[in-house]
């Protein structure tokens, strides 16, 4: 007897979510035994640098988070089932029907709010643990649970003030424009992409961390000279309390257009000397020189346009619920069920987006090497590497598809090779 379209829709989802998880699984397997492996030995180019202890440390750092991620692949790939083949999603649409009228605004937006928080449920645990267990057992957090509470808090507020309207506003596009509502749709992300760029520095941010305007004398001038000789308008230098919640040291800027904000870690202001300060920034702003954020953006915002076209076109066809267990057909279920269902389907592209990634950091590598001393780049990602306990050692394979930045050998031998 041969398929129909939703038999065959279900075979397809299922055997892809069945080997992502298995890939991932594997690769995963493969990154725990290749840092054991190399756990008793550092690589000679990090020798002087890294003591074994610290490069021990790594090791069982790495495999104790990658084993967590491992549990938390297979419980995200069993939600997803049970959302969808397993009937949950159809079961929380009819429990809604019972309170809202179904496929109203109100109904689309309860369907699609108590889907997060089913998720943010199951996420908890691996969470808690990775939080107050693994980070804290490396000597990494610094997060009480009063903290943990306040920002939960914060995050579901704004969840809820946010977040909610945003979902009725796309439900009402989706059901007001006609045909092409996945062009106005796509529209309207590209409007809210860029409002969030221009409000979170300012706005949002610090609702969650104390920014204040760094107070280095000779730090400042020296960071306002690298800003002159790139070209770079800034709006502020700030330092941010990061050592409220974890010791790993980090900078970055954010923002867009005259919101631009430079931000470092106190952490790392704390570990680097003021040569590879400079030089960690100068590798951020290489990224802003490459204009990486908006190629990032050029080619995301074609692939969304056609994602959401290809939803336009399957919420027109039974099968599509049908095959991923949903009787209903309102939009609201097509929105939730396309994006449950997407990344088993694009998992495939996992290497080519972690290539490109990886592609970028070299260049912003390339760049800082340009403005400052490739030396001081180096000294500062071995510290960096060393006291984030980021190992020096991946899997090959794992780190292709999973790395966004390259191995650290590989890294510094380039950085070494543009003295």
């Amino acid at each position: 007897m041969p398929f129909d379209h939703a038999s065959i829709l279900s075979l397809a989802f299922v055997a892809l979510l069945i080997s992502s998880v298995v890939m991932k699984t594997v690769l995963m397997r493969r990154q725990i035994r290749h840092v054991a492996a190399h756990r008793d030995q550092v690589p000679a180019a990090f020798a002087t640098a890294i003591p074994l202890p610290s490069h021990q440390r790594a090791a069982d750092y790495t495999q104790a988070r990658t084993r967590l991620a491992m549990t938390a692949t297979l419980v995200g790939a069993l939600l997803v089932l049970a959302l969808t083949l397993g009937g949950g999603l159809q079961t929380l649409h009819s429990a809604w029907a019972a309170v809202f009228s179904a496929g109203s605004l109100a109904h689309g937006v309860a369907l699609l709010a108590s889907i997060s928080v089913i998720g943010w449920v199951v996420d908890l645990p691996a969470v808690l643990y990775r939080t107050f267990g693994i980070e804290k057992r490396f000597g990494f957090n610094r997060m009480t649970a009063a903290l943990f509470v306040a920002d939960t808090s914060k995050e579901a507020a704004l969840a809820a003030v946010i977040g909610l309207p945003l979902l009725a506003f796309v439900l009402w596009l989706m059901g007001a424009m006609g045909d092409l509502w996945w062009f106005w749709v796509w529209a309207f992300w590209l409007f809210f992409n860029v409002l969030v760029m221009l409000i979170w520095p300012t706005f949002i941010a610090p609702l969650f961390n104390k920014f204040t305007p760094l107070a280095d004398p000779a730090l400042k001038a020296r960071v306002e000279a690298l800003l002159a000789r790139c070209g770079f308008q800034s709006k502020g230098l700030f330092v941010m309390d990061g050592s409220r919640r974890s010791a790993h040291g980090n900078a970055y800027f954010t923002g867009f257009g005259a919101a631009k904000r430079i931000v470092f870690f106190d952490t790392l202001l704390d570990k680097l000397s003021p040569e590879e300060v400079e030089a960690v920034l100068a590798h951020e702003l290489g990224h802003f020189r490459h204009r990486h954020i908006l190629k990032r953006m050029a080619l995301l915002a074609p692939m969304t346009l056609g994602l959401l076209a290809l939803l336009g076109w399957l919420m027109q066809q039974a099968w599509f619920f049908h095959g991923l267990g949903a009787s209903a057909t309102d939009t609201a279920t097509a929105l939730a069920l396309f994006f449950l269902v997407l990344p088993a389907f694009t998992f495939v592209l996992s290497p080519l987006a972690s290539y490109w990634s990886r592609v970028h950091e070299y260049e912003a590598d390339a760049y800082a090497a340009r403005q400052t001393r490739a030396a001081d780049l180096v000294a500062a990602l071995v510290k960096l590497y060393r006291d984030n306990a980021s190992t020096l050692t991946p899997d090959p394979l794992y780190s292709r598809f999973f790395d966004s930045h390259p191995p650290a050998a590989l890294r510094v031998a380039r950085l070494q090779a543009l003295r």
